[in-house]
């Protein structure tokens, strides 16, 4: 009998329901599970602990607040999450703080998108 993988759980944590939307049907795709998505800073960081998820695809700027906010709290937290940044906000000095508080990979919503299925197994597999 073949084993059966359990699926990769991710959380959206995104301002913009469109791309919400894009990512969410892309990883599902792939055979992910998005297991919820927030917009502001609370929502997200309520949301990765009441669903915890493998991996959270985390934009720089979000409703209220940055994805910084929601990684380093949710680090704090003891929570095995992994951060795969997915942002138009693609300039060194972001892509430098996140990578160095915890993010496994920054990817440009306009250039890295075929790369962001990828990532997130990368990611959940780390």
């Amino acid at each position: 009998m073949p084993l059966q993988r359990t699926p990769i759980k991710v959380f959206l944590a995104d301002d913009s329901p469109e791309i919400r939307s894009r990512v969410a049907g892309n990883l599902q795709s792939l055979g992910m599970v998005v297991v919820g998505e927030g917009t502001t800073p609370r929502e997200c960081i309520d949301g990765i602990q009441n669903t915890r998820p493998d991996v959270v695809v985390l934009d720089v700027q979000l409703e209220d607040g940055s994805g910084l906010q929601v990684m380093r709290a949710v680090i704090a937290t003891g929570s095995r999450a992994r951060f795969v940044v997915f942002s138009n906000a693609d300039g060194a000095a972001y892509r430098q703080r996140y990578l160095e508080s915890g993010a496994l990979e920054f990817l440009d919503k306009s250039l890295d998108y075929h790369l962001l299925g990828q990532a997130v197994q990368k990611a959940a597999a780390s």
